[in-house]
């Protein structure tokens, strides 16, 4: 099974045109970084809001476990049922996978920077108001800062299940490296499925190699050891 996995790896024809592997990264990655975006978006605002004032705990917290149990197949396959009789193009087949993608990219953000903000040093949000520091100045030139380690781990989790994730977008005839696992699948090319698997767990990897050097660029030397933590 590894010599066919490795020669379907190493043939030149499946590195090649459209759908070819380079390609279908390109795509999967694309992906990822819009729904990463997106689940940002919303996520963040939310989490400094939360932390900073202390407001909507108990909320933020069934909100997060709530959407941790969603099924994302399912929900997958209800936004293309609603959304695809109302769109055209690419958009009918990306936008029910983006909004799922994101949905599911929410919940780590949101525990990462409402987390960071709560757990910065009482005796730092103290010294910055006695300075005479507004709220505003306070959160985001004291506390953001301090929670940096954490609200990059939140990005990074976040990612990871984008990634494998959209991995199930293919089976709504989204592209991506999903497409080897379901051509595969529908083919009974089981080569084609592992290796479309292995590439998932390369991209991932490689992604994340990458967002531990960006959170190791902007984070403080001294407060690295929160984000490990």
């Amino acid at each position: 099974m590894i010599a066919t996995i490795w020669a379907w790896l190493s043939d030149p024809t499946n590195w090649a045109g459209a759908g070819g592997i380079p390609a279908q990264s390109l795509e999967h990655l694309r992906l990822s970084l819009i729904a990463l975006l997106a689940a940002a978006l919303v996520a963040v605002p939310i989490g400094l809001y939360v932390g900073h004032t202390g407001r909507g705990r108990v909320v933020l917290v069934n909100v997060v476990s709530a959407f941790r149990a969603i099924p994302s197949l399912g929900v997958l396959f209800i936004a293309a049922l609603l959304l695809l009789p109302h769109l055209r193009g690419n958009l009918a087949f990306e936008l029910p996978s983006l909004i799922v993608l994101a949905v599911l990219g929410i919940p780590p953000i949101l525990s990462g920077v409402y987390a960071g903000i709560e757990q910065v040093d009482p005796a730092a949000r103290d010294a910055a108001r006695g300075m005479g520091m507004t709220g505003w100045q306070r959160l985001w030139q004291v506390e953001v800062p301090c929670a940096l380690p954490l609200i990059c781990s939140g990005l990074r989790s976040s990612m990871m299940q984008i990634i494998a994730t959209a991995t199930i977008a293919a089976v709504v005839g989204l592209g991506g490296l999903g497409r080897f696992l379901i051509d595969g699948q529908a083919n009974r090319k089981y080569d084609e499925m592992a290796g479309g698997a292995i590439l998932v767990a390369l991209l991932a990897l490689v992604v994340d190699i990458v967002f531990s050097l960006v959170q190791r660029a902007v984070v403080s030397p001294g407060l690295a050891s929160r984000g490990r933590t």
